[in-house]
């Protein structure tokens, strides 16, 4: 057996003796690599964020931030993963080492004063700092723009950083405005800068691992047929992709499994698809991939991907993951029933597709059988012209939804002819809103239709109190979310 083990900062270490369970980030610090944070233990604050190579999109390989708090370290086997440590160029004995770029920066402009949040946040940074797409911006900014720290918008710099870049990282001491105004002055990567150079090879490639400690095993097979065996065998295992659900198990609820298998690397579920009447996406792509690839050409999850989450978990979550779930909160659901996508989902002997409108049957409960995963999610084309995701929530970026509310409408000559409604946050499991969707068609899409239909989509699901939010402030937003709708889409009309 190939004993498992990880490149870190350019050196090898063996996983053994740690834990299947042990998380990338126990294993970094067991290490004495302390930079690596632990704050949430959730993958809401960033504190333990750290550099993976993997795939890239306009590169053989992107340098890829994610939560070190929730990824198993035996997921990374075989990988290369580079710490805040591992950024600065080591200096002569005896003389320091001169700083990154991007840490150089923080320095200087004031963006450390406790320290705790630094490193994660420079690790997110170095990122966006080596994404190859990331262009300085020409042209004259506006007064309201240059007043933001000189930035072409609120969230963009004039060096093309992203600040969703920065969105899983949270700081309690020093404010943002340092931070942001280091991520708006870093440059470009020098020729002969290591970690840009490196770019240009191919990542590690997957391999095949058994790593077993005590009387748990973590397993990743080199296809999906081998492993839909596996599961067949092992109908008690974990499946994980990203970790980004069942890191938080592991981690708040001491959650352990004797048997966890990986997928997220398993190339039948990274393909993505676009044909003349459907798209395919793979689910075991994450969302940043996702999102890169089809650059915008679906409206619809282009709105969704900056809302869900942070870019460190979408660094990691996958659509099978937030699917496979069952959550009646996860924001991909509603998005994917406005689209009326189906789920292809596979066994050891055979493949089915099922309507998401009919995959879930209960609170984390669906129609998939032991043994089954979700290999695809396709979605029909052409794609309705009138969309929108609106995502109530206590923060606009970060949170987890108290409402989410997807629309896909098809509105020719002034009449709506077919409408879509996926709700989320409302019921035991996201559901279609078929008695809105049935006021709507046939009519004009007017201001009376839809005052008409707003109180009918208010009555849609069976809406809770908790922590987030009233049951009546829910049914409130999703009246309000058509009226915002059609707003948004008369004012787009006008201008």
């Amino acid at each position: 057996m190939v004993t498992a083990r990880i490149t870190v900062n350019g050196e090898e270490a063996p996983l053994a003796p740690a834990p299947p369970h042990t998380t990338v980030l126990d294993f970094l610090r067991e290490r004495g690599l302390t930079g690596t944070k632990e704050g949430c233990a959730e993958g809401e604050c960033g504190a333990c964020s750290v550099l993976v190579a993997r795939p890239g999109v306009n590169k053989p390989t992107d340098w890829v931030a994610v939560n070190a708090c929730l990824v198993p370290v035996a997921a990374l086997d075989g990988q290369e993963v580079v710490t805040s440590e591992g950024l600065a160029t080591p200096g002569a004995p005896g003389t320091p080492p001169t700083l990154h770029p991007v840490q150089e920066e923080m320095a200087v402009r004031g963006g450390s004063q406790c320290g705790y949040c630094t490193p994660g946040f420079v690790c997110s940074m170095a990122a966006e700092y080596y994404r190859p797409d990331r262009r300085a911006h020409t042209g004259t900014e506006s007064g309201a723009d240059k007043g933001a720290g000189g930035a072409c918008d609120a969230e963009h710099g004039p060096n093309g950083f992203d600040l969703h870049a920065l969105s899983g990282n949270l700081c309690r001491c020093t404010g943002y405005r340092p931070i942001r105004d280091a991520a708006f002055a870093v440059g470009a990567p020098t020729d002969g800068d290591p970690l840009a150079q490196r770019r240009e090879q191919a990542p590690p490639a997957p391999v095949a691992t058994s790593y077993a400690q005590s009387d748990s095993v973590f397993l990743r097979k080199e296809t999906l047929a081998e492993t839909l065996r596996l599961l067949r065998e092992r109908p008690d295992a974990v499946v994980v992709a990203g970790s980004t659900d069942w890191g938080v198990e592991v981690n708040i609820r001491s959650r352990r499994a004797r048997c966890v298998v990986a997928v997220d690397r398993l190339p039948e579920l990274r393909e993505l698809r676009v044909g003349s009447d459907v798209l395919e996406i793979g689910a075991a792509l994450t969302l940043t991939e996702i999102e890169r690839r089809l650059d915008g050409r679906v409206p619809l999850l282009a709105e969704l991907f900056p809302q869900f989450a942070s870019r460190l978990i979408r660094n990691g979550a996958t659509l099978g993951g937030n699917l496979g779930t069952g959550s009646p909160i996860g924001d991909s659901a509603p998005v994917l029933l406005a689209l009326d996508a189906s789920l292809v989902l596979a066994d050891a002997d055979a493949e089915r597709e099922v309507p998401l409108a009919e995959y879930f049957t209960g609170y984390r409960q669906s129609v998939r059988r032991p043994g089954e995963l979700i290999r695809a999610v396709r979605v029909p084309l052409p794609l309705s012209p009138v969309t929108a995701f609106h995502k109530i929530a206590k923060r606009r970026f970060d949170d987890i939804s108290s409402v989410a509310v997807a629309f896909a409408l098809d509105v020719v000559d002034g009449v709506v002819r077919e409408a879509r409604i996926g709700l989320g946050g409302v019921a035991a499991t996201p559901i279609r809103a078929l008695a809105a969707e049935a006021a709507l068609v046939g009519r004009p899409w007017t201001a009376k239709t839809v005052e008409a239909v707003a109180p009918v989509l208010r009555e849609e699901g069976t809406p809770m109190d908790d922590h987030r939010a009233s049951a009546a402030y829910r049914s409130a937003m999703l009246g309000q979310s058509l009226l915002k709708l059609y707003a948004r889409t008369t004012e787009a009309v006008s201008s």
